[in-house]
């Protein structure tokens, strides 16, 4: 079923917000690397992407159940644009380290908004679906913005890139402000907000297991897109071959996303999880020795059939599980543990890079994902027993 048109206007929102960000994750490291930073230094880079957001989500969460989606969103987008221009007109490395922060916060505001709004307007037969329909819009932009960014880089000055990226920005601002979004209902009220603290969900061992999942397959996605550039720079290859496997990444967790409702006829969402982490593993533990484009992509492209078949099922999981009127705050803690693990994560993988190689890299991403696969193998076992 096609998506109604202020559930299709919140999509574009989020996929418009995305481009942004995904465009200016690469930019940024690319950038960072042709100043010579080291390894460490673009790890920081990137994990300022998600530092205040993983601060930030569960208050964010909890603001937009009191005064709905339009306002913060607008401050999100805004925040974005002004992210992406900063280093569009300043430039050099200072400048950066604020750009992120700008950039990864606003973001936030708005997958935040997008994720729990998107549940709380759907029935339950509905949910799965309405959330493939937005991964599907966060794969495409995942595909467009790092494509996109390589293929500026080539051609033009790294502030170019930054200045489309804030266009981008701008276009979300500007579909919150004269879009649908008002329309929506459905969403959790003032009177319904939720009481309590964010460890009393995190005593619920359902939900922990959920959030243990999501964050290994979450981590081996934002690993990725921060070990990629850096193996591809150590390799030769060009930005816009860089781009390309990124995008050969992205494209394939839209065909899996597309493919979502057929395959949810016949495996369940503990079943899907178990498959992606045993997927996502391999794919680790082969990066070391794929050296050349083409095997890279293939390899990518595995990847993201993996994580990309994760997204959707572990949000429906997640409203599922939560106690009634606290699944926004369960989605803010989602995006908040996610965004520690972008925050230490390229920290401590960026340090091993420098001090071990990138193969320590991989095979440390290998040994933490395989150490999920005990939870999701009892869920699957589990689940078929229901």
């Amino acid at each position: 079923m096609f998506p109604s048109v202020p559930l299709l206007h919140l999509i574009l929102v989020a996929l418009t917000a995305h481009i942004a960000l995904a465009g200016a994750r690469i930019t940024t490291s690319l950038y960072a690397l042709s100043m010579h930073a080291s390894e460490f230094t673009v790890g920081v880079l990137i994990a300022l992407f998600s530092l205040f957001p993983m601060l930030c989500a569960v208050p964010a969460g909890r603001l937009i159940d009191r005064i709905g989606i339009l306002r913060p969103m607008m401050a999100g987008s805004v925040a974005m644009a002004a992210g992406c221009l900063l280093p569009g007109m300043i430039g050099g490395m200072p400048v950066l380290f604020l750009a992120t922060i700008l950039i990864g916060t606003g973001f936030m505001v708005i997958q935040v908004a997008a994720q729990h709004t998107v549940g709380a307007i759907s029935s339950q037969e509905m949910r799965a679906t309405n959330y493939s329909w937005l991964a599907l819009g966060f794969s495409i932009s995942g595909f467009t913005g790092p494509v996109l960014a390589g293929l500026i880089i080539d051609d033009a000055p790294y502030y170019a890139a930054y200045l489309v990226f804030g266009c981008f920005a701008a276009g979300a601002f500007t579909l919150v402000l004269f879009g649908k979004l008002s329309e929506i209902r459905g969403q959790t009220t003032p009177e319904q907000a939720a009481t309590g603290t964010a460890f009393d969900l995190l005593r619920l061992r359902d939900m922990r297991h959920i959030f243990i999942v999501g964050m290994l397959l979450s981590s081996a996605w934002d690993l990725f897109t921060f070990v990629l550039p850096i193996h591809g720079a150590r390799s030769g290859f060009a930005a816009s071959t860089i781009g390309l496997i990124l995008g050969c990444f992205s494209a394939a967790t839209f065909m899996v996303r597309l493919a979502m409702p057929l395959i949810s006829r016949r495996l369940n969402e503990w079943q899907v999880l178990a498959g992606a982490l045993v997927l996502a593993a391999f794919c680790y533990a082969v990066f070391p020795f794929m050296r050349q484009p083409v095997s890279l992509m293939i390899v990518a492209a595995i990847l993201g059939l993996a994580v990309g078949s994760a997204q959707p099922n572990m949000l429906a999981l997640l409203h599922h599980v939560a106690p009634a009127g606290r699944a926004g705050e369960a989605v803010g803690i989602r995006v908040t543990i996610g965004n520690a693990c972008q925050v230490f994560l390229p920290l401590a993988f960026g340090g091993a890079g420098a001090a071990l190689g990138l193969t320590a890299v991989f095979w440390g991403m290998t040994a933490m994902i395989g150490a999920g696969l005990p939870i999701a193998w009892r869920k699957t076992l589990l689940s078929k027993a229901e």
